[in-house]
């Protein structure tokens, strides 16, 4: 059944490797059970009432990928996303929470009719081929600086400066803004975490040099028992892995989408609709091209399928009571772990909803067992790169700042955007605009208007 079900042989995989991959994608991203319910805590709900939407709209939907649309891609809140609904739109503007669900509820509405009507997935067919390359391996350098960022190898240091800069980047709890630069410095190796990050990478890479079956999870697994002998994990007295979940503390249907419109929140509706679009498509084209599920001509098969998913997660997970949920990049370590099929999204979408009664267990996986995975999957996505043509400067300053401002800026939309606006330019300028499919040009237009709107 499973086997006609989600086309293993086809696929050249086989139900060990894809529940092996399931798991290790849940690993890596389980880390969202913790830290949306922190952000989304900060705009005042209830911290309870966001873990049971993230865990249920990110089992359903990302499920929901693995069985119709057979990808091996798991789905949650947005990390940025989730900050900008926080910190921007309800901390910042003073919108409620409730009245922000509504928001997001209608930007996932027309996501819905933008693939109805295959407009998502004419953008995606007609981004040029070193692009979607550089996507690839743009993706592998984000993945890269989260796993570097969790692992305690590069620290950020924030240092305070005079609040004269027009753009707020953080927020106290009292609404006062908080002005700071950031400064990426090397971590401490003295600090034991630091070093069981060290151990979980170098243990990783040995055992995928050897071709060892799920050596990412085993990698993990070991890290988060190494770091319980050395006191980096800390196991609570009295510690118990099974808890049941608190049902009466939710946020289900308490969204006020009447409120957004009469507000007049379009900008909102428009930046989450914007961020989104471009996250999903860089998500989309990087773990599919990794999965070897693109074609030869670089086009994805089921795009249609998967964007429907997508775009009805985002609603979906606005009903429940939580923000943008999305492809995740993380997807790429199942994806390096063997997974080929949507039997690695039911997988983990299966331990979402599992890990709603194991939350103390899964609480004791450290940073520094899951960021090697994302370091090592990040190594491994830079294989891309070999199929970008570096000979011809008007793809390869496009795909290279592609490449880089998506680690830079700590955004894959900020990177694709880059790329859109600069390749079209540049054709143009050298007199080979026939080169340019013509929906880049419409593209970079959206870009540049909202380059221009960001500014403001």
């Amino acid at each position: 059944m499973l086997e006609k079900l989600f086309q293993l042989s086809v696929r050249k995989t086989d139900v060990q490797t894809e529940v092996m991959a399931g798991i290790t994608t849940f690993m890596t991203m389980a880390y969202i059970l913790f830290v949306n319910p922190s952000i989304l805590g900060a705009a005042g709900m209830d911290k309870n009432a966001v873990l049971l939407a993230t865990a249920l709209g990110s089992a359903l939907v990302t499920m929901a990928m693995g069985l119709f649309v057979n990808y091996p891609i798991a789905l949650a809140p947005g990390m940025g996303l989730n900050a900008f609904y926080a910190f921007t739109v309800v901390i910042g503007m003073g919108v409620s929470w409730q009245v922000a669900l509504g928001a997001v509820f209608i930007s996932g509405i027309i996501f819905i009719l933008l693939t109805v009507t295959k407009i998502r997935q004419l953008l995606v067919e007609g981004m040029p081929h070193s692009l979607k390359h550089a996507i690839t391996v743009g993706i592998g350098l984000f993945i890269t600086i989260i796993g570097l960022k969790l692992s305690g190898l590069m620290s950020i240091r924030l240092s305070l400066i005079p609040p004269t800069l027009e753009k707020i980047v953080a927020g106290h709890g009292n609404g006062t803004p908080l002005y700071f630069e950031t400064i990426i410095e090397m971590g401490k190796f003295v600090d034991k975490g630091v070093l069981l990050a060290v151990f979980g990478l170098l243990l990783m890479a040995v055992l995928m040099v050897r071709n060892v079956r799920g050596s990412m999870l085993i990698g993990i697994l070991t890290t988060t028992l190494v770091g319980i002998a050395m006191g980096v994990v800390n196991v609570p007295a009295g510690f118990t892995p099974v808890a049941i979940p608190d049902f009466s503390r939710n946020a289900f249907f308490a969204l006020d989408i009447m409120g957004a419109i009469n507000m007049g929140l379009m900008t909102i509706i428009f930046t989450f609709t914007f961020v989104e679009l471009f996250d999903t498509m860089g998500t989309l084209v990087g773990t599919t091209s990794r999965a070897g599920l693109m074609d030869k001509d670089g086009n994805i098969p089921n795009l249609g399928k998967a964007m429907t998913v997508d775009a009805t997660g985002v609603s979906l997970g606005a009903i429940l009571g939580t923000s943008t949920i999305t492809a995740f990049v993380e997807s790429a370590a199942g994806v390096g772990a063997g997974g080929r099929t949507g039997l690695t999204a039911v997988v983990c979408g299966l331990l979402f909803l599992v890990a709603l009664f194991f939350t103390p267990l899964v609480g004791l996986i450290p940073d520094a067992a899951t960021a090697p995975a994302l370091i090592i999957v990040g190594a491994l996505m830079m294989e891309g790169v070999r199929n970008i043509d570096f000979s011809d400067f008007t793809e390869a300053l496009p795909a290279f700042l592609t490449i880089v401002m998506m680690p830079f800026t700590y955004s894959i939309a900020n990177g694709i955007s880059f790329g859109l606006v600069l390749y079209p330019l540049l054709k143009v300028l050298t007199g080979r605009s026939k080169e340019v499919h013509w929906v880049v040009y419409i593209l970079a237009a959206l870009v540049i208007v909202r380059l221009v709107f960001l500014a403001e």
